[in-house]
């Protein structure tokens, strides 16, 4: 995990000044709806839900996209779009997996791109379940070391009954079973730590660990189909190397 958290924070460090700041508000907001559909409106009550909205604040989101995506997602707000979350499956270059979870009101739209993406990177989308079974959902959080020293962080893993607790580079990774979720996440806010990421997300089960210049064409591959508008997430097996990232962060 800790490969793939430096090159998050190294697409953060990079795109910081030109972020495609309207694209995070997107996703940010399309993260809101869901939430609050599928929760309520309750920040209080709805952890997922906090968590989106916080995260929104920390991008500073104005405060009237963040009441009205969550008016929207609960239902007071019709404008006649539905949106649906929908995990697609494929492969990128050098048999890399890849799974793309999308939240769109138009699938073919959002087919239409994926596909186009996939194959302009030199790998191609594959059926439902091809790939899904290389993965575990987890639930995963990262958190600056800053926010709450190791040996707390671990205590609140362990009692949480975390799969692991990592330290490196300054990051505190938190990783643990789905049903877990809820416990850390109220267990952060009551320790007032901001994850800088913390979700669901799908962990791959076995690592694939190419050389840095295969891995970096792989990472781009990535980071094209990360940039289509209706794409949450991109969870991949591929093995983020030190060399690659060093490779990636000197381009």
């Amino acid at each position: 995990m800790s490969g793939h958290s430096k090159w998050s924070t190294i697409k953060r460090k990079k795109g910081a000044a030109d972020a495609k700041r309207g694209a995070i508000f997107t996703r940010l907001a399309r993260e809101i709806v869901l939430s609050a559909r599928d929760g309520g409106s309750d920040v209080d009550s709805n952890f997922r839900l906090r968590l989106a909205v916080d995260k929104a604040r920390a991008e500073n989101m104005p405060k009237d996209n963040i009441e009205r995506a969550i008016k929207r997602g609960a239902g007071e707000d019709k404008d006649g779009v539905v949106f649906e979350q929908i995990m697609y499956e494929g492969y990128a270059p050098h048999g890399v997996a890849v799974l793309v979870e999308t939240v769109t009101d138009n699938r073919n739209r959002t087919v239409s791109d994926l596909r186009h993406a996939f194959s302009k990177a030199g790998g191609n989308m594959a059926e439902l379940g091809a790939v899904g079974w290389q993965f575990d959902r987890i639930s995963y959080f990262s958190f600056p070391s800053s926010a709450l020293n190791f040996d707390k962080a671990f205590e609140l893993g362990i009692e949480a009954s975390a799969i692991d607790v990592l330290e490196e580079n300054g990051t505190i990774e938190i990783i643990a079973p789905v049903e877990s979720f809820k416990i850390i996440a109220d267990a952060l806010h009551k320790a007032k730590v901001q994850p800088e990421e913390a979700g669901l997300r799908m962990s791959p089960k076995q690592e694939i660990e190419l050389n840095a210049e295969d891995t970096v064409q792989v990472l781009r591959a990535l980071e094209t189909i990360e940039d289509l508008d209706d794409v949450q997430n991109v969870y991949s097996n591929l093995k983020v190397s030190d060399e690659a990232l060093a490779t990636l962060e000197a381009a």
